[in-house]
């Protein structure tokens, strides 16, 4: 679940969990509980050298909320990398700009639903794919 991510990830992690931005909060707020979903999310958690936003182990998908930060040229290169060696692991990505998450809630939902829909199924989780 963590793909040999270090002690000092799970540090990094914990401190990130402590100082989510008001995007990541927002969609918190949607994921946690599997209130909406009924699947479980983690927040920032660690996977190899990296730590995502939003995790579902089930279904390996991963939901990253990037800040204007990331439409620097430098960032998106990185963004591409890094989407690259999480996907070496056969985890699926999903990426949404904070002005989405805060003005356009209800297409990340939606988007976030047709996904986990296509990843399906899981045990009890009343969700199902055709094989």
């Amino acid at each position: 679940m963590f793909y040999g991510a270090n002690s000092k990830t799970f540090a990094a992690a914990a401190a990130l969990r402590k100082n989510m931005t008001r995007a990541e909060l927002i969609l918190w707020k949607k994921l946690k509980n599997r209130e909406l979903f009924n699947v479980k999310f983690r927040r920032q958690h660690p996977i190899y050298i990296f730590i995502v936003d939003f995790y579902n182990h089930e279904l390996k998908l991963v939901i990253e909320i990037d800040g204007e930060i990331h439409d620097d040229k430098a960032a998106i290169e990185y963004d591409l990398n890094r989407t690259s060696e999480l996907e070496r692991y056969g985890l699926r990505i999903l990426r949404f700009p904070n002005h989405d998450v805060l003005f356009q809630i209800d297409s990340v939902i939606y988007k976030i639903q047709t996904t986990i829909t296509e990843l399906g199924p899981l045990q009890g989780a009343g969700l199902s794919r055709e094989a």
